[in-house]
């Protein structure tokens, strides 16, 4: 195991010592959030991403290892075992060198080269590349008996067994990789009668670019149509020159011997080789294309998820529409449901006064504090008609995403929370519980359902899924969440619960009232000592006796605040209270073997602001009211817009029209950028300009190169 320690501090540039601690504390249990957060003495103060890459390393290390003994075993099996080729297995950690070094030992299916064996043809092969007998006819006439039909059938045999050979040798593998590395290029065709099908995809009817520089939405888009039959797609070096590359390096004669090895390494090349690497490349260009799509896919939801809360206000939230009408909820400041109703303020039906009326005595009778709007059909107009009400106080209006919401209200989970209520009741409720804590609704949606991805449907799904839920691991962890109001779904992504412990809490609840302290933490069943320590430290308790119970302060280290006030002859309560006597402590004196100043810093931290919340405060946006369609549009006009989705070609931004914007990675900012996460982020709002306006293929290009920001 040291050394993976070894490999893994060379690969990540992090000391061994850090990388040995991480791992044993991983093997003993520890989640990625509470290693971060509470084990920064015996990390070196490892972030959440670096904890995550030592991890997937040694998952990579142990991975090779397995594949290793199950080579190692299949060669000994074949008694081809010999102590070289052991110390060379044991000593491969590329996965492809030791996949190499295997072919030529691989159990295979019945092969040509495998029937020319069983014909006893394999010493004319080999009689074939020493290329030193000047008489092959009769040299191969000796061989014909038996399945052989005659000197033909002998030396096609022999040929099968050397391009076999050519295939399996290493050199040779690694010669052809060179080739599509360097010249490699992805070429993609429409197939014959399927163009208007493929419209959608006519940037790539007649496509070819060198695969190093193919971009990962590019390649994605390509595979997608190819899965969907509506492109060829193939990745090419140059032919002629690999097969004379393999001629350099297996023919050393002139005879009758060299051109039946000539006319063998054209037809491994063609038949072997090339479409094996071809594959291997095809493989490696789509696993770097998924993970450059899930870089910015999991940044996006991290964004998403650490979105600015209303908080805990009372919340009227409308579904908009206009045949339909609006829906409307009235939600309690824990986004309980109060109420509902519909109201027809839109054609066709248009019963404006009503809907007036009917909402000033929502707002009244409920007393809400903030209005919620979902950004879909009819968003603008219901704005507009709420922003033309009076009411008795100023009531702020936001419009927030709809997406994922009909997948909600679809969902068991909507269906177990509101059994007696539509699925219209159900995504109304989710609108306006995302103004008060994106966080908590969206965990209950599924990642690739939030819309915030690119390409999230075509990538390695188990990769995918391990990714976003690690992300969203850490954006709850990263908040903390109220043990007394967190639902099962936020609950289980704390650290060291999941489904049945998050269940168990919440039952708990249900029978025994609001938790009063972490310790009665201890008494949900199944609650052990390990899962304790995980979670403690990211739950909150407002109004908890022991005022430490709402701060990211751990229990472990409850002691040290306590020693702290103690010595300062106050409680704790006071010195949270009061920043002078604070300001009185010398941390230094509180360092023992186990606790250094990391841990002593983030202690000081939590007691200047305790229970804080990481997230941005909200604020209420508004949209150009001169643009209500794609039609509206002008070339130089500047208006204000959400950034709705973040790709690694750019942004998309929402100008209160149906259609997105794009503002292209080069114009983002004057300055060269390659990660458009580099200028914006999700939900920010930013002032764009019209560049350009193609309203049949419904495509808007905006700037913000010039355009002053907020």
């Amino acid at each position: 195991m040291d050394l993976f320690h070894r490999m893994i501090s060379g690969l990540l540039g992090i000391p061994e010592k850090q990388i040995s601690s991480t791992l044993q504390l991983l093997a003993e249990g520890a989640t990625i959030p509470f290693i971060s957060r509470y084990r920064k003495e015996v990390t070196g103060g490892l972030d959440e991403v670096q904890i995550e890459n030592i991890k997937d390393q040694h998952d990579k290390l142990c991975d090779i290892t397995k594949r290793k003994e199950t080579i190692l075993s299949t060669i000994q099996e074949q008694g081809k075992l010999t102590p070289e080729l052991e110390k060379r297995i044991n000593g491969t950690w590329n996965s492809t060198e030791l996949e190499d070094i295997y072919l030529p030992y691989k159990p295979k299916r019945k092969t040509r080269a495998e029937v020319a064996r069983q014909k006893g043809l394999e010493p004319l092969a080999t009689i074939m590349l020493l290329q030193r007998e000047n008489n092959l006819t009769s040299k191969a006439a000796t061989f014909v008996k038996g399945e052989v039909k005659d000197v033909e059938d002998a030396l096609k045999g022999a040929r099968d067994i050397i391009a076999e050979q050519v295939n399996e040798d290493e050199r040779a593998r690694n010669v052809i990789r060179n080739q599509f590395n360097r010249q490699g290029q992805i070429i993609a065709k429409v197939i014959k009668g399927k163009e208007e099908e493929a419209a959608k995809y006519r940037d790539y009817f007649d496509f070819s670019e060198s695969l190093k520089r193919c971009t990962s939405h590019r390649l994605l888009a390509i595979r997608r149509a190819e899965a969907e039959g509506l492109l060829k797609v193939s990745i090419n070096p140059d032919d002629e020159e690999c097969i004379e590359r393999l001629k350099r390096h297996f023919i050393h004669g002139n005879n009758e011997c060299s051109r039946q090895v000539n006319e063998a390494i054209t037809d491994s090349y063609k038949r072997l080789l090339k479409p094996s690497i071809e594959t291997e490349f095809a493989a490696q260009s789509k696993e770097k294309a998924d993970d450059e799509a899930i870089l910015v896919f999991t940044e996006n939801l991290r964004q998403l998820l650490l979105a600015p809360p209303l908080g805990q206000k009372r919340v009227l939230a409308i579904d908009p529409g206009f045949r339909t009408g609006c829906k409307v909820v009235c939600l309690d400041a824990q986004g309980n449901l109060l109420h509902n109703e519909n109201i027809y303020p839109h054609p066709p039906v248009s019963k404006t006064g009503e809907a007036a009326s009917k909402l000033r005595k929502m707002v009244e009778a409920y007393q809400i504090e903030a209005i919620s709007i979902g950004n879909g059909t009819a968003s603008r107009e219901t704005e507009d008609f709420i922003n033309q009400q009076t009411f008795d106080r100023q009531i702020p209006v936001f419009v927030v995403s709809e997406q994922g919401a009909s997948i909600y209200s679809a969902s068991k989970i909507a269906r177990d929370e509101f059994p007696n209520y539509d699925v219209t009741v159900r995504g109304a409720v989710s609108i306006g519980r995302r103004l008060m804590d994106p966080l908590a609704e969206l965990v209950k949606i599924d990642p690739k359902s939030i819309g915030v991805g690119q390409y999230q449907h075509d990538v390695d799904q188990t990769k995918l899924k391990k990714a976003l839920d690690q992300t969203v691991e850490n954006c709850v962890n990263l908040v903390g969440v109220n043990l007394n109001t967190a639902s099962n779904h936020l609950l289980i992504y704390i650290s060291g619960l999941g489904p049945q412990l998050a269940q168990n809490i919440v039952n708990y609840r249900a029978e025994n009232g609001a938790f009063s302290s972490r310790k009665e933490l201890i008494k949900v069943p199944r609650m052990g000592a390990k899962a304790f320590e995980q979670c403690a430290g990211f739950l909150r308790i407002p109004n908890a006796q022991n005022p430490l119970d709402n701060t990211a302060v751990h229990p472990e280290s409850y002691c040290i605040v306590e020693q702290m006030a103690k010595d300062l002859k106050c409680s704790v309560s006071e010195l949270i209270a009061n920043k002078e006597l604070r300001q009185k402590i010398n941390i230094s004196n509180y360092i023992t073997s186990t606790v250094g100043l990391p841990t002593l810093q983030d202690i000081m931290q939590e007691l200047d602001k305790p229970g804080r919340d990481p997230r941005k405060t909200i604020k209420v946006f508004e949209f150009d009211k001169n643009v209500r369609t794609i039609t509206d549009l002008r070339e130089g006009m500047i208006l204000p817009g959400i950034v709705g989705n973040i790709t690694n070609f750019g942004a998309f931004v929402d100008i209160g029209i149906k259609e997105n914007g794009l503002v292209h990675l080069s114009q983002l900012a004057e300055r060269y950028i390659s990660d458009p996460t580099e200028i914006v982020s999700i939900h920010q709002q930013v002032m764009v300009k019209v560049m350009n306006v193609d309203t049949n293929r419904k495509r808007i290009q905006l700037s913000m190169i010039g355009v002053p920001q907020d």
